[in-house]
């Protein structure tokens, strides 16, 4: 194995040996995706912030579909919120009462809601789900790389890197994470970006230029070039400690240290965006997400440990685009939630909920569009332990959108990625990257199904404005049945039939997608 092949396939992502703000802080030297970020046909400046809700959030608890709300208090009246405390984003949408930061982000189109997001057949282990959201694969697929990590593998931009990094087109790391935990998205094909280094004593090490001996062996000797390769990645700190005494939090918004940990994560990050850091992913994270028990308090169902973690976060960014904008960086930065599950309709008997399939994902930012991206999740009258929210947009298709409209990458590109072509979502109203993000209006209309309780097979009418759809079957779990209809639909109206020989009594939905439009609506079969 020569010295590439090992440091490609042995050296972990860099840990910078110091703190800002109490956080340690990991530079992502050598990511594949995101050195084209910078290397791209398109010049941007723009910044992405990922906050991830560890523990699988209960979307139900919120966003509530007030239109619902009467099933939902069949499925949950044990943690349900109050209806009259809930604060309302539409007549039928609302969002729970403690996340009002996040309520005037949305009144001022700076908060997008995306609903239901998820992907077919989901899985529900921790590990598992968190893995196939980092990879953007599907869910019977395992792969190493991440989503933020493949994107110049196969071109090798920076074909000699460590050596000669950082350097006037490269400066500063492209990616950093504030905490502990390694996010394994920007993990490329083959390549890794540097070495940890926890220990003070390397950090001094890498100042004076030395290295710890190593033995006169071929082993030894690939042992120094780790350490070299640890002391190139750690440069970067330079750019960093001067990118951090460059500027100065403004907002008066953020909850004092240490009472909000998300909080004090995205002060660093903001700290680092107005100090002209080039970096172009942040990556911070909140824990605790995981309510399997007393997700809230008896008798005042807005309170309890849910309600709690909303806070934090809704605080957080809040207080980072008041931030944001106070220090003159709103234009320039883009944020996303996501978590790597929701949680089940019915809460469980020990006042919690359990794992479960797709949820809403927040974008927020200046340059969002705004508003509500989907409908609300349909809730029947009865429901099992086992039920779920099916997916109606698949997240590889906010990831992709977010790479085309606020990064600017192609589509050719974007297949490479993501593996396969996903719909583009109209997240953002102007960015000057790219194509706009404004999509022709579709005239499809999904009608309910007839018979309907059936069994066991039943008609699906539509009305086409003349374009290519999709219609999937879907049962509760969040599972993805079939395929019933695909390709192109001339103007008119249309039926398909769907056969449900084979399959259990219960409700299944199906969901028409066309381009950025999607619908979906619930059937019942009973043998």
């Amino acid at each position: 194995m020569n010295r590439r092949e090992f440091i490609q396939k042995t050296v972990p992502v860099s840990l910078l040996p110091f703190f800002i703000g109490g956080y340690s802080v990991k530079a992502f030297g050598r990511s594949p995706f995101l050195e084209t970020l910078i290397s791209a046909g398109t010049e941007t400046d723009h910044v992405l912030v990922l906050i991830q809700l560890n523990g699988g959030n209960d979307g139900l608890n919120t966003i509530l579909p007030i239109d619902q709300y009467s099933n939902l208090a069949n499925a949950r009246s044990n943690i349900l919120i109050a209806e009259n405390k809930i604060l309302k984003l539409t007549d039928k949408t609302g969002i729970h009462p403690i996340m009002s930061g996040l309520k005037n982000l949305y009144d001022s189109g700076k908060f997008t809601l995306v609903q239901s997001v998820g992907y077919p057949n989901p899985n529900f282990s921790h590990f598992r789900a968190t893995d196939i959201w980092l990879t953007a694969t599907d869910s019977n697929v395992h792969e190493s790389s991440g989503w933020v990590g493949r994107y110049l593998s196969d071109q090798n931009e920076f074909p000699d890197y460590p050596t000669g990094y950082p350097n006037t087109v490269m400066p500063d790391p492209l990616a950093i994470q504030i905490g502990s935990v390694v996010s394994s998205s920007l993990q490329g094909y083959n390549s890794s970006m540097g070495m940890a280094i926890t220990d003070p004593t390397k950090f001094y090490q890498f100042i004076a230029g030395t290295v710890d001996p190593a033995p006169n062996t071929p082993a030894g000797h690939e042992l120094t070039y780790i350490r070299q390769v640890a002391q190139q990645t750690n440069l970067f700190a330079g750019s960093i400690k001067n990118a951090a005494a460059k500027a100065n939090n403004k907002s008066s918004l953020y909850p004092m240290a240490p009472d909000n940990s998300l909080g004090d994560q995205l002060k660093i990050v903001a700290r680092l965006i107005a100090g002209g850091l080039k970096t172009r992913i942040y990556i911070v994270n909140i824990g605790g997400f995981d309510t399997h028990s007393v997700q809230a308090i008896a008798g005042e169902t807005d309170t309890g440990t849910h309600a709690n973690l909303l806070k934090r976060l809704s605080l957080a960014i809040s207080a980072f685009q008041d931030d944001l904008k106070l220090l003159g960086a709103e234009d320039r930065v883009a944020g996303m939630t996501f978590s790597e599950f929701g949680r089940r309709i019915k809460s469980n008997s020990s006042g919690g909920t359990d794992h479960g399939s797709a949820a809403p994902l927040f974008l927020f930012g200046k340059h969002v569009k705004g508003g509500i991206i989907g409908s609300n999740p349909i809730i029947p009258a009865s429901v099992t332990v086992n039920d779920n929210i099916p997916m109606q947009y698949d997240f590889r298709s906010v990831y992709g959108t977010v790479l085309k409209n606020w990064f600017g990458v192609s589509t050719e590109e974007l297949k490479r990625v993501l593996f396969k072509d996903f719909q583009i979502l109209p997240l953002f109203a102007s960015t000057g990257i790219a194509e706009k993000n404004e999509l022709p209006p579709h005239n499809f209309v999904l009608h309910q199904n007839y018979p309907n309780p059936f069994n066991p097979n039943t008609k699906i009418k539509f009305n086409s404005s003349g374009a290519n759809l999709t219609i999937k079957i879907f049962d509760m779990t969040g599972r993805e049945i079939k395929t019933i209809a695909e390709g192109y639909y001339p103007q008119g109206s249309h039926e398909v039939n769907f056969h449900a020989n084979g399959l259990p009594s219960g409700i299944y939905y199906y969901r028409l997608q066309s381009g950025a439009f999607t619908q979906m609506k619930a059937m019942t079969l009973i043998k």
